[in-house]
This record gives structure tokens, sequence and C-alpha cells, in this order.
């Protein structure tokens, strides 16, 4: 960030108490602390955790996570819950934080979950999935968008899982 958010003035790096250098606007006479997005992914998986469900969407060809931004006023769980149902109409019947890391080409802060469903019916799969498949774990290591934060979260977990 290097100008203000609500003047457009250029910040200045300033010393804050406890907080190190600080970008601050001179004309707001405020500090103006890191803004960036948050947004929940999860590892979907079956009851029986041996299955885990990759996606692919917006016409691209790689296999990702369920994943969506966190609305103004629900909190990470809440926002896990919806974004399972909107995009494959399944139920989370449980789930389990993992990690988080920063996604800057996006400016988000990525929040991972691990999370069971309710079933293996992928009837009610919403217009915004392009597919949705169920994968072993190996298969899915293997298929996941390699490189990406997607394959971190899960390797994770199936690290866990080991």
């Amino acid at each position: 960030m290097r100008h203000c958010h609500e003047c457009g003035t250029k910040l200045v790096d300033k010393e804050c108490d406890g907080e190190g250098l600080i970008p601050y606007c001179d004309h707001c006479a405020s500090y103006r602390f890191p803004i960036f997005s948050t947004a929940i992914s999860t590892v979907v998986m079956n009851r029986d955790m041996n299955k885990v469900l990759l996606i692919q969407q917006y016409n691209r060809p790689y296999y990702i996570l369920v994943a969506g931004y966190i609305n103004k006023g629900e909190n990470a769980e809440e926002t896990l819950i919806r974004e399972v149902k909107e995009e494959i109409g399944l139920e989370v019947v449980s789930s389990e934080y993992m990690r988080s890391l920063y996604y800057e080409p996006s400016n988000t802060l990525m929040i991972n979950y691990i999370s069971i469903v309710d079933s293996e019916d992928l009837s009610q799969v919403s217009s915004e999935v392009d597919t949705a498949v169920w994968f072993t774990l190996e298969e899915a290591a293997a298929s996941i968008k390699k490189d990406s934060l997607a394959e971190t979260f899960l390797l994770a977990v199936i690290k866990k899982l080991s």
C-alpha cells in the first residue's frame, strides 16, 4: 500500500508504538495498516476420510480445492459451510482448521480447513463449478494444481492423515 485509501496522499513509514514502521498518512494523521482480503479453502473429504473432492472452475484445466472469500459479517467457519453448500451442494458435518498462508497475487490471506461432508453425491454441483471429482488421497495429490496453495494445503492434510 503506497497511498492512503481515504484521501490518496502518498504514505510514509512512521514508527508506531510496538508495531515498528507502519505506513502513515500525514494528511489524515492516521496509520494505515495493511488491508487484504480473507478467504477459506478446504480439503473436502468423505465420511470414511479416504477420498478428497477436487474441483475445476472458470474453464481452467487444473484441479483445486473448494474455496471462497469471507463476506462482511461472516466468520471463517460460516464461510466454509456456505461455500461447500454453494459450490458442491453438500453439508459439512465437521471441520478442522489446518493453517493459513498469504497469497500475494490476490492480496489474500487463505485460511485452510479439512472438512467432512455428509455424502459423496455430486448431483447438486453448482454451475460455478465446471467439474467435481472424488479422488483417492494418492490420486488427489497427483491431480491437484502443481506449485499452488491448494497443493500445499492438500499435501499437509495427507501428511497429517498418514
